[in-house]
């Protein structure tokens, strides 16, 4: 009774089904106990239970992965389990169970056909929900298509792209990026971390990931006709000779994925006829049978920074794909020096370029700054001709319409779908076609709300270079992933109530992730409580190789199967200050905001604990006379401009909703007001605010809780949503030919600035 799901408590007799393969009816049993304790944490909200969330789910896979055999029951049973959750309409473990099949399905060494269709109808009839359900389905559909018709492609492709093996006919590239904030991941938990990300690659090279999938394929294809461990012997000592026979492999795979109803019956007639050759070569029998080897799915290349500087971030990328044989020649060291850009990107004053005085003619240069006219050099005339005809890499004057459109490709949305206060979430199903980028940087921030913040002012600062400079737009598709790393238990809310923006949650957005996601909750939320523990319990002698790799393991399953994002505005702010020589600054936020008045944070405190005649005096001084202009946001987005001015010690703004049933997206702005006024908003719904002290009064602000983000001596400050650089340039490009606005294309871009945060689900309601 106990080891069932929910659906299952009216019945204590779980309907088995039989598996082939010479699997024991007790470890079939037992993967479907497994099974169900990880249902089962979906449902346990009691908060200790918070600590070992997630790692049912990483014991289940490792349970199977040394069996091949294993891992087909796992299918069958998951299949199972997912058509009784859509008979019994129990729409919470669909997507969880549906992640669970499909992992397991890439890692199976042999599945029957019947198993594969079985997988792809329960797919397809996803696509008849609602949202994330049918979003989810209709990937996964995609991708057991492909699967049916070319066993094995999918661990191929996912070998060949996370570990750069190359090869012509699949060109792509992956790599995760672990950016951690040092000021939550320092000193022993940070080298802790770093050991872990960076042992769990180390023990396996190119030839090693060659002959898995060499192996993986062969086994997918051919089932019990392959003997699985002569072939692995056999691979195993050619050593450098697998490299044609993986390159024969990665051809027929990728040749017989791309072709519509292609036979599975002739790419199996190849295979066997290339294993066939592979044993025929080392004087062993191509006609035997045998068991089937397994072969686990390798952590993908992962790269460790403490991120102390803002630019570290596009530097990497950059490298990334400078690493790139085929990319080395093309790019210039310009790339990696370019000038810093002013602050304001307005749409109303592009600037592409700056004006040249250089006519491009070698003689028209004054004689002092001719090559060839100082000393001369000892290395000879023909190195002096060589530098008189090197002249320095051109900025192109502005984009072309392919560059434009590659940088506004990821704003395109669906029709309507902005300027309502409903969140983002999901891929998005446009009939644009999107240019095909051959690198993936999948962008992992570990730490708290801060980091995010950072993450913000990168992603602005990196768009805002593309803009004026086209580079890794056109090649990089940056995927951002978030892993919470808190010793506070504030990371999850398992109680869904309503949260004080003014009490400091410094994970209040991995906190609405866990809500709107259960599986995020379930794996993601848990591995932040999870990871100072595991970082006390390793820091000893008694550290294990099965150890170290769950983090990596976690991360692994995250960054593979979390492709739904979830949108979250970045906000612009301008803060005047009462230093009039100081210039105005512009920033970027995309959690939280907090203004407060220095010299009334005593009497604020001193407030709490004193008597009701007491605080009635304090709050008639208390506090400073502040404006308030903003744009209320409705449900309807009929928009009104209102003005207060009220008396305060402090305001909190926060962009992330603090229950479900407020899940807007936009600005909650609270006051600290110390004498409320009658018939006043509690909390003020906008996405346009500017707020100014009537008095000689100046305030401190705090962007995103982070103190190294401190602001002193403002007057004013001045917020609104942050407008996407590549809709400035589309915008300053439309004005040269037309006088209309919203017109063509631009009906379907996005003019503000969104931070894709990826999830397992998007958003469940």
């Amino acid at each position: 009774m106990t080891t069932m799901a929910s659906w299952d408590l009216c019945n204590s007799k779980p309907s088995m089904e039989t598996t082939g393969g010479g699997v024991s009816t007790a470890a079939e049993s037992d993967i479907y106990r497994s099974v169900q304790a990880v249902l089962r944490e979906l449902d346990c909200q009691h908060p200790s239970s918070m600590f070992n969330k997630g790692m049912l789910r990483w014991t289940l896979h490792k349970k199977v992965q040394s069996n091949p055999s294993h891992s087909v029951s796992l299918v069958k049973i998951v299949v199972k389990e997912l058509e009784r959750a859509e008979r019994v309409d129990c729409k919470t473990y669909i997507i969880p169970l549906l992640h669970t099949l499909i992992y397991a399905v890439v890692q199976t060494a042999y599945i029957p056909d019947d198993l594969y269709k079985r997988v792809y109808d329960f797919c397809k009839r996803l696509l008849t929900l609602p949202q994330p359900y049918c979003t989810v389905g209709l990937s996964y559909a995609k991708h057991m298509k492909t699967e049916r018709s070319t066993p094995g492609a999918l661990y191929q492709r996912m070998v060949l792209s996370e570990q750069s093996l190359k090869s012509e006919t699949y060109p792509f590239q992956e790599k995760v990026f672990v950016f951690a904030d040092p000021a939550v991941l320092s000193g022993p938990l940070g080298a802790a971390v770093r050991a872990d990300v960076e042992h769990a690659g180390s023990y396996r090279g190119p030839l090693a990931h060659m002959c898995s999938v060499v192996q993986h394929t062969l086994q997918s294809a051919l089932g019990e006709d392959c003997h699985g461990p002569t072939l692995a012997d056999v691979l195993k000592d050619i050593g450098q000779d697998v490299e044609p026979y993986f390159q024969e492999v990665v051809a027929t795979v990728e040749q017989n994925a791309e072709e519509a109803g292609a036979d599975r019956s002739q790419y199996a007639a190849r295979l066997r006829q290339l294993y066939s050759e592979i044993l025929t070569a080392a004087n062993q029998d191509p006609l035997s049978r045998g068991s089937l080897c397994d072969t686990p799915l390798p952590n993908p290349e992962i790269s460790f920074h403490l991120w102390r500087e803002e630019e570290e971030l596009w530097r990497e990328l950059a490298k990334f794909v400078r690493s790139s044989s085929t990319e080395r020649c093309s790019l210039d060291q310009d790339d990696f020096e370019m000038p810093d850009f002013p602050a304001d990107l307005s749409p109303e004053m592009p600037r592409h370029s700056i004006m040249s005085t250089d006519s491009g003619i070698e003689r028209d240069l004054p004689a002092s700054e001719l090559p060839g006219m100082g000393a001369e050099s000892p290395g000879g005339g023909a190195e002096q001709e060589q530098l008189r005809l090197t002249r320095r890499g051109c900025i192109k004057m502005k984009p072309s319409v392919s560059d434009s459109m590659a940088l506004m490709q990821d704003s395109l949305e669906e029709p309507g779908a902005g300027g309502t206060l409903q969140r983002k979430a999901g891929n998005s199903s446009t009939p644009f076609p999107k240019q095909q980028r051959h690198f993936t940087a999948r962008i992992v921030l570990m730490g708290d709300d801060r980091v995010l913040g950072r993450l913000a002012k990168a992603y602005y600062s990196l768009r805002k270079r593309e803009a004026r400079r086209l580079f890794l737009t056109m090649k990089v598709n940056l995927q951002m992933y978030y892993i919470p790393v808190s010793d506070e238990a504030t990371i999850t809310s398992p109680v869904k109530e309503n949260i004080s923006p003014s009490k400091k949650n410094l994970c209040a957005l991995a906190s609405y992730l866990g809500r709107v996601d259960p599986w995020y909750e379930c794996n993601i939320n848990s591995l932040g409580y999870m990871i100072p523990k595991l970082a006390k319990m390793q820091s000893g002698t008694s550290r294990s190789l099965e150890s170290s790799s769950f983090l990596v393991d976690v991360m692994s399953y995250y960054t593979r199967t979390a492709l739904q994002p979830v949108y979250f505005n970045i906000y612009s702010v301008k803060l005047s200050f009462s230093n009039l020589t100081k210039d105005p600054v512009d920033e970027v936020f995309v959690s939280h905001l907090e203004m407060d008045f220095p010299e009334f944070r005593l009497l604020t405190a001193t407030m709490k604990d004193a008597s009701v005649r007491h605080k009635k005096n304090i709050a008639e001084v208390c506090g400073a006379v502040v404006s308030i202009n903003y744009r209320k946001a409705s449900l309807s987005n009929r928009e009104v401009d209102k003005g207060i001015s009220l008396r305060t010690t402090g305001v909190n703004i926060s962009a992330i909703p603090s229950n479900e049933t407020e899940d807007f997206d936009c600005l909650t702005v609270c006051f600290n007001e110390t004498k409320p006024k009658l018939g006043m908003e509690p909390k003020i719904r906008t996405c346009n605010i500017k707020i100014r002290t009537l008095e000689n009064r100046t305030f401190t602000v705090c962007l995103d809780k982070d103190s190294r983000r401190t602001f002193k001596d403002v007057l004013s400050i001045e917020i609104s949503p942050c407008v996407d650089p590549g809709y400035c340039i589309q915008r300053a490009m439309r004005s040269k030919f037309s006088l209309k606005e919203e017109t063509g294309l631009s009906k379907f871009i996005s003019k503000g600035l969104p931070l894709p945060i990826n999830t397992f689900a998007g958003i469940i309601h």
